[in-house]
């Protein structure tokens, strides 16, 4: 069998369960797989061996319980992606999916116990899909710290990949949206995920988000010339909006490329617009005056409140990728689907459906009533010469 170029952690508590894990990655033709009992082992183990790419992780232990692993093996940097293992119930397990990404972790899948080896496989084979499809630093290759971000950005090695928004009716493209990548001179392009926690610790938000934005007014003014209206989506953080004068920034940046509001879609999570500033919203009214648009990025992924919502200046929101991926698996997709599509006709909001990948999440999507959408099954983030490229196959 060949091999699988993965290094893969088991954390379980019971020796039984271990041992078939174990065996399980083995047989499948993983490069190296480390065990451990406990949280606590767990993180002995990745010091000394380096970061994995992959953890089969049980939630339930003695002592570190799997969440707090996961905090502290992510916020190190030891560990990618997670393969909840677990015999809980179905209402903890959705919870903790919920938990993982929030933690700094990417969720691959839930698979309950006895593990079939048939879902371990198709579970590490989307994971090396995905790196294939977006060439980034594994976690065992970079540690990007303060220094090396500033390094990045002061050579300009930060490069705006951009996103296709669709309409999942017919296909047509209704926007794009930005995302950073690191061109690395050596190691190629690095996922966010490995920068972003040293940006902001650096407090570098602002320089980076501008940088981007410049790129994106670049590509619409590009694409206009080409008869292509794009509107360009940007991912803002709350703390980033503390300056009252922040808006106005982006309002002189626009007068310079000679574009109006009307082109921008700004995308703050629900979870961070709950402890907004009144300077945070003050700059979102102003960017609604603007004509830009604003959306609620990873809707039903956090703890938001709903009467806090429907006060904020949105126009959009965005269905994270685990609500969509569970379309196949749960009625609780379905549900949160079809409560957001109603909340956002309430309210006069768009809905988009992310992280889209398989023709079944598109076909449930359109049938439960949901017409916006992106993800890998339409195309992956590109830069910008790609992304002109890619719109001469579309009709205008």
């Amino acid at each position: 069998m060949p091999v699988l170029p993965l290094r893969v952690l088991v954390l379980e508590d019971h020796l039984f369960q271990r041992t078939i894990a174990v065996n399980l990655l083995n047989q499948l033709g993983c490069e190296t797989v480390f065990a451990a009992a406990n949280g606590a082992q767990a993180l002995r183990t990745l010091r000394e061996v380096g970061p994995v790419d992959v953890v089969l992780c049980d939630l339930h232990m003695e002592g570190m319980d799997g969440l707090e692993f996961l905090q502290r093996a992510a916020n190190a940097g030891l560990v990618h992606a997670v393969i909840i293992n677990s015999s809980l119930t179905e209402d903890v397990r959705r919870a903790a999916r919920t938990l993982v990404p929030l933690l700094g972790g990417v969720l691959l899948g839930d698979l309950s116990k006895p593990l079939a080896i048939d879902r371990v496989e198709s579970l590490l084979k989307k994971y090396l899909e995905a790196e294939s499809a977006h060439p980034t630093f594994r976690a065992s290759n970079i540690a990007a710290g303060p220094e090396d971000v500033r390094s990045a950005i002061a050579h300009q090695q930060m490069e705006t990949y951009f996103q296709p928004k669709v309409d999942l009716r017919n296909g047509n493209v209704t926007g794009v949206e930005a995302l950073a990548r690191w061109n690395h001179p050596l190691r190629g392009v690095v996922s966010p995920a490995v920068f972003m926690p040293a940006v902001e610790s650096c407090n570098l938000l602002n320089e980076l988000f501008f940088a981007q934005l410049d790129d994106g007014m670049r590509l619409q003014c590009e694409a206009l010339k080409r008869g292509y209206f794009l509107n360009i989506a940007f991912n803002l953080q709350a703390v980033q909006l503390t300056n009252v004068t922040w808006s106005l920034e982006v309002k002189t940046r626009l007068a310079n490329h000679g574009l109006n509001g009307a082109g921008l879609t700004f995308e703050l999570t629900e979870n961070d617009l709950m402890e907004a500033s009144s300077t945070c919203l003050e700059n979102l009214v102003r960017l609604r005056i603007m004509g830009c648009r604003l959306s609620i990025d990873d809707f039903g992924a956090g703890f938001s409140s709903l009467q806090r919502l429907s006060h904020l200046p949105f126009n959009e929101i965005k269905l994270a990728g685990e609500v969509v991926r569970a379309l196949d698996q749960e009625s609780y997709g379905r549900a949160v689907v079809v409560s957001t599509l109603a909340l956002g006709g309430a309210l006069g909001m768009t809905v988009v459906a992310k992280g889209i990948e398989i023709q079944g999440q598109h076909q449930q999507l359109l049938d439960l009533g949901c017409t916006q959408g992106q993800g890998f099954l339409f195309a992956q983030p590109m830069n910008q010469q790609t992304m002109l490229e890619w719109l001469k196959s579309k009709p205008k």
